[in-house]
């Protein structure tokens, strides 16, 4: 499973994030209190914790890690790093919660989700990287990315790699039914309404409700429905983006043009593969997904830019992405943070692309042999060109909620019902908002 497939994260516990209820100041763990808090480190210092040795132990999911844990451990003979999968996304979160609540058990480093970094931030569950020296980095990765391990003037992860949306589309679907690939969102409409007329079977993607599409989609047309200044919150889903998105793909569900088939199900990679789902909107993570999972497209699917909502614009946004983070409480900070460095900005970066991992890195994303390389899956196409044309064009000022892991985990109870019944696509983001509105003030915060 890569680090952006976020389809498991809309469903289960929902984590707590009361501003009264942390601890991640508790004794008795390792590493846990003032010592661990307050460490900081040069360059030297870093080089030093290498040279001295230790062991570290690593949450995450993302299979790329793997290979560079192996070449980590090659360079720095004396560290041990323990890799240790503790859930995909939030089963994870779950269970770091309760480790940095127990004051035990916490792990040195931690992949967490963009979206889902804002709460652990707030909540103090995770490091300040500023004292590493991680301010110093502006520049290395792509403005979408870098913001999000933003948090308060603070910097609480390092980008691990990046979801930049695009265009993916099945070139000979296209072809038999003579349609054009859709530069606007208006021509996306209207093809889906060419394609399914063509062929009642076919559809031009597929939908049943997604908080992370739903929101990649506002956030491409400029909507800021997220106002965030530390404790105090703002949702206002009545916002002008928002509700370009909702005027044109309430067009797509009520004339039952998108498919009723959820992401990452056996009816969702058939589809993909026998052409009756013909597009989908998604991060620049895709292109291994299609070519693992769709052996039956491989030849067969393109990439173009994502489409827009001014005719001749170049706004995109971020579907997906993680950070990689140092819990508060962990027992070696300057050994975690040298791995960071190690696997998100220097030599891992490269083995992570080599493993089909999407960089968030400048310096992969403007190399030749990055932008050059052929896929044959796409028919030889140069899709990173597109990709990475699209990280550069991620509108800016987007937030997430301090507490977005526990929102996403109720859309399907709000905007979902709009898949489903009468309810309007408008009218499920103001019970989303509500009920997100509502779960902030029970947790502390000042909702604006």
């Amino acid at each position: 499973m890569t680090t952006t497939r976020r389809h498991a994260l809309l469903l289960g516990a929902a984590l707590s994030v009361s501003l009264f209820a942390t601890a991640c100041g508790s004794s008795g763990g390792t590493g846990s209190g003032t010592a661990a808090a307050t460490q900081s480190a040069s360059a030297d210092d870093l080089q030093a914790a290498l040279d001295a040795g230790g062991s570290i132990t690593v949450w995450a999911w993302e299979p790329t890690l793997k290979q560079v844990v192996a070449d980590f451990q090659t360079k720095y003979p004396k560290v041990k790093v323990n890799l240790v999968n503790a859930g995909t996304g939030n089963d994870q979160y779950t269970a770091l919660q309760n480790a940095v609540k127990a004051g035990s058990g916490l792990p040195d480093v931690a992949q967490i989700e963009y979206y889902a970094l804002p709460q652990f931030a707030l909540g103090k569950a995770v490091t300040d990287l500023t004292a590493f020296g991680a301010d110093k980095l502006d520049g290395t990765f792509t403005p979408g990315p870098w913001n999000s391990v933003h948090s308060g003037g603070g910097i609480y992860g390092l980008p691990m790699d990046s979801g930049p949306m695009a265009l993916f589309y099945n070139k000979d679907v296209f072809d038999k039914h003579k349609i054009e690939v859709p530069k606007t969102w208006e021509e996306y409409i209207a093809a889906a309404k060419k394609l399914h007329e063509a062929d009642p079977k076919a559809y031009i993607t597929n939908d049943v409700g997604d908080a992370g599409f739903t929101t990649s989609m506002i956030w491409q047309a400029g909507g800021k429905p997220y106002k965030v200044d530390g404790t105090k919150v703002g949702i206002d889903f009545g916002d002008a983006g928002t509700q370009k998105f909702t005027a044109a793909w309430q067009q797509l569900v009520s004339g039952k043009l998108v498919a009723p088939v959820a992401s990452w199900s056996d009816a969702w990679y058939k589809g993909l593969g026998d052409g009756t789902i013909a597009t989908l909107v998604i991060g620049a993570w895709m292109p291994a997904n299609l070519e693992t999972g769709v052996k039956a497209g491989a030849g067969k699917w393109r990439v173009a830019p994502m489409p827009q909502w001014e005719s001749g614009g170049k706004a995109t946004s971020e579907n997906g992405g993680s950070s990689l983070a140092i819990p508060e409480g962990a027992a070696d900070k300057k050994l975690a943070y040298a791995f960071l460095k190690y696997a998100n900005v220097d030599e891992g970066v490269q083995a992570r692309v080599d493993g089909g991992a999407f960089p968030a890195t400048t310096a992969q994303l403007n190399a030749p042999e990055f932008t050059d390389k052929k896929f044959p899956y796409f028919g030889d196409q140069q899709v990173n060109q597109v990709l990475a044309e699209s990280a550069g064009q991620v509108v800016s000022g987007w937030s997430y909620l301090p507490y977005q892991v526990y929102a996403n985990s109720v859309f399907n109870d709000t905007v979902g019902k709009a898949y489903i019944s009468g309810t309007t696509l408008q009218d499920g983001l103001k019970a989303w908002q509500d009920a997100s509105v509502k779960y902030g003030q029970e947790q502390g915060f000042t909702m604006q």
